[in-house]
C-alpha cells in the first residue's frame, strides 16, 4: 500500500503542483515525502493525495495539497525559522513546515483535533512541533517572536495580538475577510 501511495504522491506533484507553478524544490520534496494519507480518517485515504479538501471531522477539513505548498512556497522558508500557525487541523500543515525544518508552535481550537494532531505528528517523529489547544488568534505569547505566522482560518481583521508576536522582519500569510 505505501508504495500505491508513494505513486499517488508523486502524481499530486506532477499534475497538481508543478502544474499550477509550485516551483519551490524543497517544497515539493516536504510535499512528496510527507504522507498526507496518514492525516485524513482512515476511510478518506484512497483520496489523501486527490488535490481537495476531505473532511477530518467535527466540521473541519484539511486543505487541498496545492493550497498547502503554495502557502508554503511564499513563506521562503529557511531551514531553523520559529514559526505559528494558527489553526493545526490533522496537522499536515505543521509536518510540511516541521518536514523543512521549522521550529513550528501550532494552535488549534477545538481540543479534539489538537490531541489528535499532537499524537499523530508525535508518532511520525515531528519532535520540532507544539501543538496546543487554544485561541489561535490571540496567539502563543510565551515564545513569541515568530519569524513567520501562518493562519489557515479567515478572520474578518487581522489579529492585533499575531501582529505583535511577529518579529521585526517577519511575515504572516492570513486570509482576511468572507471571500477569500
Amino acid at each position: 500500500m505505501e508504495q500505491e501511495f508513494g505513486r499517488e504522491r508523486n502524481n499530486m506533484i506532477e499534475a497538481h503542483l508543478k502544474t499550477r507553478g509550485i516551483m519551490s524544490a524543497s517544497v515539493l520534496d516536504a510535499m512528496y515525502n510527507v504522507p498526507r494519507h496518514l492525516f485524513v480518517p482512515e476511510n478518506l485515504r484512497s483520496h489523501a493525495y486527490d488535490d481537495s479538501p476531505l473532511p477530518i471531522g467535527l466540521g473541519q477539513t484539511i486543505s487541498q495539497p496545492y493550497i498547502v505548498a503554495f502557502m508554503t512556497e511564499q513563506l521562503e522558508i529557511v531551514p531553523g525559522i520559529k514559526i505559528l500557525e494558527i489553526g493545526t487541523g490533522s496537522g499536515y500543515q505543521a509536518a510540511v513546515l516541521a518536514y523543512l525544518g521549522c521550529r513550528v508552535y501550532s494552535i488549534e481550537v477545538l481540543e479534539e483535533l489538537a490531541v489528535g494532531a499532537r499524537n499523530t505528528l508525535s508518532g511520525l517523529g515531528f519532535g520540532n512541533v507544539n501543538v496546543k489547544h487554544g485561541d489561535g488568534y490571540i496567539g502563543w505569547a510565551s515564545d513569541a517572536p515568530f519569524d513567520a505566522i501562518i493562519v489557515t482560518a479567515a478572520p474578518e481583521t487581522v489579529p492585533g495580538e499575531l501582529i505583535d508576536q511577529l518579529s521585526e522582519k517577519g511575515k504572516m500569510l492570513i486570509p482576511v475577510g468572507e471571500n477569500q
